[in-house]
């Protein structure tokens, strides 16, 4: 599902649409923002793109909500890889020379992390990867221990645009709060895609630091979770969720 790297990212900031004449302006927004959901409905709407979900491309989930594809092709390259010990078991990272751009459980849904592939390497201590993917263990410990609710991380991903329109809502769910799939689907703009919410917000592929654990029933009831129903209750329980659910 991840791509394996890429030669061109797509920097956040003001660009050009393809008419040259259009510019969209991109706030830039830290990884699980403190921003509330209204803002994210703000956000999405303030884009205006369409939600077909057909095109698929690599962006950097950086605070960009664009949906348009940049100039140039990408050719994804993350042959880099490294290992956490958490509390829910070893987590495997993946990364580029420029993002993160995987988190795999001990047991998932997507399958084991494609490190026993030809071309993946462990980290080293030098290097642009190795460095994202030190960041990366640093900030996960930190959120391990309750002393950091918000990641700060470049990442990239491969996905259709109405996956990344997911993906970057999920970013801003608050820590410590949760939402349903009809809420998220509300804010997109269409109430009926609550099953094609659902659906990419089981291809996270960053789980975690693209908090897709924070999406629950609309009863409030656990559903599926790449890393298992365990792994999410741990999780909500961490960041005190579940006491504000009842469950």
């Amino acid at each position: 599902m991840l791509g394996i790297g890429v030669d061109e990212i797509a920097r956040a900031g003001t660009h050009e649409g393809e008419n040259g004449n259009r510019k969209l302006h991109v706030k830039e927004v830290q990884v699980g923002s403190r921003a509330a959901m209204g803002e994210v409905g703000a956000q999405l709407e303030a884009v205006g793109a369409p939600c077909d979900g057909r095109a698929r491309g690599v962006e950097r989930l950086n605070g960009c909500l664009d949906e348009n594809r940049h100039p140039g092709s990408y050719i994804i390259r993350h042959m880099v890889f490294s290992k956490i010990a958490t509390p829910i078991g070893e987590l495997v990272l993946t990364a580029s020379d420029t993002a993160l751009t995987g988190v795999f459980f001990p047991t998932s849904r997507r399958g084991p992390a494609p490190t026993h592939q030809a071309g993946w390497v462990e980290a080293g201590t030098e290097g642009p990867a190795a460095e994202i993917l030190a960041r990366a263990r640093q900030q996960l410990e930190e959120y391990f221990a309750r002393t950091r609710t918000t990641f700060d991380l470049p990442l990239e991903a491969l996905g259709s645009a109405f996956e990344h329109r997911v993906w970057n809502a999920l970013r801003q769910i608050p820590y410590g709060s949760t939402t349903s799939y009809g809420a998220l689907a509300k804010l997109l703009g269409d109430k009926h895609a609550t099953r094609a919410v659902g659906l990419a917000n089981g291809k996270n592929p960053i789980p975690i630091i693209v908090p897709c654990h924070r999406v629950v029933g609309s009863k409030g009831e656990l559903t599926g979770f790449g890393g298992g129903l365990d792994t999410k209750r741990w999780l909500l329980e961490h960041e005190g969720a579940l006491m504000q659910l009842g469950a």
